[in-house]
Parts: C-alpha cells; sequence; structure tokens
C-alpha cells in the first residue's frame, strides 16, 4: 500500500479538495474516492473530524487526508501551501446569488476547491474566504445537486482544463 501511496504521488494534479463537515456527512467518503480517482494532492476535511468512511470504498488508504479543525485554519494554510510561493486560491462550489457558472471560468492550476454539506452549503465564513464562488448550471427543477456530484462535476472540468485542454 506505501508502494503505491508513493508512486500515486509522483502523478497527483495540484488541486486539493476540501469539504466543511458541520455535521457527519455520508457525502464526504463520496468525495474522497472522487478525488482519488481524478488524483487530486490532498483532501482535508474542514470542521467535524468524523466522516462515514464507507463511501471511499477503501479509497482512503490511498489518499491524502487531513483534518483542519477551522475555516480559518484552511485559510491559513493555503496561504503557504503552493509549490509556487503564492497563496493557494480557495474557490468556493455553491449555488448561491452573485455566484459565476463553472463552465465560463478558467479554473487556477493549483487551488483549493471548497464544498459544503449537503443540504446548508457552505458557512458564510468559507464564501468570505474565496476567491470566487462557482456553481454548476443546472436545469431541472431541483435547486441544487447532490454535493458529491457536485464535487465529480468540479473535479472533471479542472481535468478537462489542466489534463486535456
Amino acid at each position: 500500500m506505501e508502494a503505491i501511496v508513493a508512486e500515486m504521488d509522483t502523478r497527483r494534479h495540484p488541486y486539493h479538495v476540501a469539504i466543511e463537515n458541520w455535521q457527519h456527512d455520508l457525502n464526504i467518503g463520496s468525495i474522497v474516492r472522487t478525488a482519488n480517482a481524478f488524483l487530486a494532492k490532498e483532501v482535508h476535511i474542514v470542521g467535524n473530524k468524523r466522516w462515514n468512511r464507507r463511501g471511499a470504498m477503501v479509497t482512503d488508504r490511498y489518499q491524502h487526508v487531513t483534518h483542519v479543525p477551522t475555516v480559518q485554519e484552511l485559510i491559513e494554510w493555503a496561504k503557504t501551501a503552493s509549490s509556487t510561493g503564492v497563496p493557494l486560491p480557495i474557490i468556493a462550489i455553491d449555488n448561491v446569488p452573485g455566484c459565476k457558472n463553472i463552465e465560463s471560468v478558467k479554473l487556477p492550476k493549483e487551488c483549493v476547491f471548497l464544498f459544503g454539506q449537503e443540504g446548508p452549503g457552505l458557512s458564510q465564513e468559507a464564501l468570505d474566504s474565496a476567491e470566487m464562488v462557482l456553481e454548476i448550471t443546472q436545469f431541472g427543477s431541483t435547486r441544487s445537486i447532490n454535493a458529491s456530484a457536485a464535487a465529480a462535476i468540479t473535479m472533471h472540468t479542472w481535468v478537462m482544463q489542466h489534463v486535456f485542454g
């Protein structure tokens, strides 16, 4: 297992995924699994340390997952985490007033995608920390898509722009 993780570390993409965990959210495991599939550098669980690992389908053993107690600590970490010395921009994904469509934006190569919990979405503190807030265009009657589906679409969009673009 350590050899697999070490080999994956040589190929990881330079974006991070952060999930604001207010409650015990079942989507976190699915997001960790997707982050592994798209080879994200790291997943950060912000807030409550506990999460349901069942949805990760054991991929959390191969994906770097860390706990960050508060949004403020994530912001401070992002200031020094870049390989270029420039703070990592935090890109919030939530369908709130004033957000931009992800389809119309060039995503930064190095960044932190910040997702909220199913239902309440991101806290105001998390939204305020973001360099930009993006939504995924929807056409049906539902107000929002599942948080793990939004994370998958976001990571795939990054891959399409930076790996295949």
